[in-house]
């Protein structure tokens, strides 16, 4: 479920009574996890993860992206075929929303590539029929029976890296360079035969609308093993960036240089 409660930013503590906003989702499966936003629309944003690896849901609310009003008023599927988009946000220069999502297990080390994808509305994202750019699953690449064309993903992050939280960084007190930029906690791989991802990564849009990657945060997989497994990103009104990491149980803080 999806519930509200008054908050005092300056105490640290809510009030009030504890008001549903949107109830009965799914909590079976994997996947359980749900990610909330509010767009600068105003709407309040969903993304609802898959009750499994691959397979053809009953519920049509899992592995899509909804959006409703705050009180919980016309809520709508506004994505389709996206498997696990925990990560979410808008990009401040045009509005756009973009979502990570995580491919499937199972077909080898090597495939098929996590995913960052642009959501527009009434878009279906492939998944169980189609993953990455383009290539069929081998077992339900068959079966696909929709109207709307799978729409590729804006950019490929490496197979079973996880990619969770995203953050767009906003603060004007960033280093120069960082403009259209946006941070993003790979989770790191969970049954890969050498274990692969555990760092937070930029992503650089260019002028051509390409997608840059390169490393911003790491050392949570060293010579002794995992250490740390990132999961959120965020940005403080400071500039500093903050990182979740659930596997040590702790929150960094990376500030800009002065």
């Amino acid at each position: 479920a999806i519930r509200r409660v008054r908050f005092d930013a300056s105490s640290g503590t809510p009030s009030g009574s504890f008001e549903p906003v949107l109830t009965g989702l799914a909590t079976d499966g994997f996947h359980q996890t749900k990610t909330i936003g509010i767009g600068p629309d105003g709407w309040l944003y969903l993304a609802h993860g898959s009750s499994c690896n691959a397979c053809t849901e009953k519920d049509p609310r899992r592995a899509t992206v909804m959006r409703l009003r705050p009180d919980g008023s016309e809520a709508e599927i506004i994505a389709t075929g996206l498997r696990n988009s925990v990560g979410f946000d808008w990009a401040p220069w045009d509005g756009a929303l973009y979502a990570t999502d995580n491919g499937r297990d199972l077909l080898g080390d090597d495939f098929p590539p996590d995913e960052l994808n642009r959501i527009e509305s009434g878009g279906f994202y492939g998944w169980p029929y189609v993953h990455g750019f383009g290539a069929p699953d081998p077992e339900f690449g068959g079966k696909y029976t929709g109207d709307a064309a799978p729409t590729d993903p804006v950019h490929g992050f490496r197979p079973h890296n996880a990619p969770l939280g995203i953050r767009f960084l906003r603060s004007e007190r960033l280093p120069a360079g960082y403009e259209r930029t946006a941070l993003v906690a790979l989770h790191g791989s969970w049954n890969r035969t050498t274990p692969d991802g555990y760092k937070v990564v930029e992503l650089r849009w260019r002028e051509d609308g390409s997608v840059e990657e390169s490393d911003f945060l790491t050392g949570f997989l060293g010579s002794d093993g995992i250490i740390g497994r990132p999961a959120f990103v965020t940005e403080g009104p400071d500039g500093a960036i903050y990182v979740s990491d659930d596997y040590a149980g702790v929150i960094y803080r990376v500030s800009p240089a002065t």
